[in-house]
């Protein structure tokens, strides 16, 4: 029996990721890493709230097998690209890196598809640092996620997502060929995906796009 250890658990995908951890029968127990208590009660689960600014001290000591990442904002919740690169890039690696010194081999994030450190888009060029920087960690195993469009119930629905979620749900199935990768993906298959990816158990880095969620 494993344990698992999961950041951004309060998210769009990282809601839906912690609830399948805690009903897989893989894992003995689920740590999630918040920022604010989640609201679910569980045997399984273990809360740490903590500053993130804080990281990776406060997670000295903790022990986990597989870890797994659903940190990102929007510049309009961040307020800032200067505070939006702090948690999409920094915050997520360096619980990568305190993941890794707990024990975990196994790690898997979510990124985006597009995601290039050359790009000239804010957004994809952090994404692209931020895969870059994990690939320096040292894991057995990398699952980097890069889905297009997310579909599901957010936490602030804004009248712009639901239109672009109507148009995707239209859109998608007349993606084919090359442009499979760009289909809507649902966030209960994202995170089915990231736990079915790693307990494939493969060695190396996996780069998972929508065509193959």
């Amino acid at each position: 029996m494993k344990t698992a250890i999961i950041s951004g658990a309060t998210g769009l995908v990282g809601k839906q990721l912690l609830q399948q951890l805690l009903a897989h029968p893989t894992y003995e127990k689920v740590i999630a890493v918040v920022r604010r208590p989640v609201e679910i009660r569980h045997e399984k689960l273990i809360q740490r709230v903590i500053d993130f600014e804080q990281l990776p001290s406060v997670l000295e000591g903790v022990n986990a097998d597989d870890g797994y990442c659903c940190l990102g904002t929007t510049i309009k919740t961040a307020g800032s690209k200067k505070r939006q690169y702090r948690i999409d890039h920094d915050y997520v690696v360096q619980f990568a890196e305190a993941s890794h010194r707990s024990g975990v081999s196994r790690f898997a994030v979510v990124s985006s598809i597009g995601a290039n450190v050359f790009s000239t888009n804010f957004y994809l060029r952090t994404k692209g640092e931020m895969e870059q920087d994990l690939k320096k960690i040292p894991f057995s195993s990398l699952v980097i996620m890069q889905p297009s469009f997310l579909m599901g119930e957010r936490n602030e629905s804004r009248a712009g997502e639901k239109i672009a979620l109507g148009i995707m749900e239209v859109v998608s199935p007349l993606m084919i060929g090359g442009l499979k990768k760009y289909r809507g993906v649902s966030d209960t298959s994202v995170a089915a995906s990231m736990i079915r990816e790693i307990q494939k158990g493969q060695t190396g880095i996996q780069i998972i796009r929508s065509d193959q969620i």
